[in-house]
């Protein structure tokens, strides 16, 4: 078989290539993050591939293109050549080294000086405002340059809070020009890593974790809201007449401790709002993923809870969640029968979850394996607004 022809079937480095090694070190950051700290990994080395011996002979006018084609290139780089004596052709030099000498070198060859400069700004306003961040520029520097624009909100935002720890206000009340509840919102995640930075230990609730964004830095978050129904006709919170279809916030629910034995928990509007009237119960509007509405409420924890949710993956893995919380909680109208007794109704659920879940009762685990498993078709699901309310009254008259 002859040999090939091509340059590039040889893997001999070309002008791009030494462009894209550069690229690379731009892309993880490590052309800008010396210029926070001050260390340059300069003059560089870049990887060089080329023709040997045997090639000087065989395809002497590929490796002599290969040659021009390098060295019109140059000026970014600095090629090292070395002397290949030949017993037909003779001397030749031939690149075997090529080293960037210079930052300003590196950033010009992928075009990048002008961006370097800005980067090189936000260092220096940095340094002098804040520069407990430097470490969070040399780690992120491109995260940084997307927030190039708003750079010196956030350090006078940092500020802000360093001098005014824990407020204990509401994020819309900060009164700083131009940042408002939706800048904070939609730049939480980077915050949330620089108050880290500059804040004193004492000003940071660490418990709550960084998903917890208000609690963790001392503003005030909006209340949780707990909205319910009182099934029972006999148990007056609002004045007679009146229906009791009522929203508080989680600590005022807290506080009421109704004279209820039974509280049911359902995932769908309609079946909370059509849910029928029941001796000494209520209904909570559950909503989905998430209980911390409810998490604190310690009188619920002495009462019979019943959770009601989809025949499908996600609702087994809802109820596992909320027993994290209520380990007592009785499932209902989430059983093999009902699902069969309803199959006209099955659709297919989009984006099942296949997690182990540790709270389930045998039933309820079998169930939810065969669901996973396609036991009776493929990611099928049966909604609770599906099932028939017939179905619902014959289940509570058993309880």
């Amino acid at each position: 078989m002859s040999s090939p022809k091509n340059p590039k079937s040889t893997s001999w480095t070309t002008p791009s290539d030494l462009k894209a090694q550069i690229q690379k070190l731009w892309n993880r950051g490590s052309l800008l993050a010396p210029i926070v700290e001050g260390v340059s990994p300069f003059p560089l080395r870049l990887t060089l591939k080329g023709p040997d011996s045997l090639h000087l002979s065989d395809r002497f006018a590929e490796v002599r293109d290969w040659i021009a084609r390098l060295t019109a290139a140059a000026g970014p780089y600095r090629i090292v050549w070395r002397t290949v004596n030949h017993r037909v052709l003779g001397s030749n030099n031939v690149p075997s080294e090529i080293w960037i000498d210079t930052p300003d070198d590196a950033l010009g060859l992928i075009g990048k000086r002008r961006t370097a400069t800005e980067f090189s700004g936000m260092v220096e306003l940095t340094r002098e405002q804040e520069p407990a961040l430097l470490r969070w520029l040399a780690k992120r520097p491109l995260r940084a340059l997307e927030l190039a624009e708003v750079w010196p909100l956030i350090l006078h935002l940092v500020a802000w809070l360093r001098d005014h720890p824990r407020p204990g206000i509401y994020l819309r009340q900060i009164n700083l020009p131009g940042i408002h509840s939706k800048f904070i919102e939609s730049h939480r995640s980077v915050l949330s890593e620089l108050f880290d930075l500059a804040l004193p230990e004492e000003a940071i609730e660490t418990s709550a974790g960084t998903g917890n964004f208000c609690l963790r830095y001392g503003f005030r978050d909006k209340p949780l809201r707990v909205r319910f129904r009182v099934l029972d006709p006999a148990i007056s919170i609002l004045p007679f007449g009146v229906d009791q279809d009522i929203t508080l916030t989680q600590d005022d629910f807290a506080r009421l401790d109704l004279p209820v034995e039974r509280v049911f928990i359902t995932e769908n509007e309609i079946n909370f709002l059509a849910f029928p009237p029941v001796t000494g119960a209520l209904v909570i509007f559950g909503a989905g993923y998430g209980f911390s509405n409810l998490a604190t409420i310690d009188w619920l924890q002495s009462r019979k809870l019943y959770y009601w949710g989809d025949i499908d993956t996600h609702g087994f893995a809802i109820l596992n969640q909320f027993r994290e919380l209520f380990p007592h909680t009785a499932s209902f109208l989430m059983d093999v029968r009902t699902l069969l007794e309803h199959r006209q109704f099955w659709e297919m659920e989009p984006h099942p979850v296949t997690a182990s879940l540790k709270k389930l009762t045998s039933d309820e685990h079998e169930l939810y394996e065969q669901l996973c498993r396609n036991h009776w078709g493929e990611h099928i699901r049966l909604e609770q607004e599906k099932i028939g309310f017939g179905a619902l009254l014959e289940c509570l008259g058993k309880m």
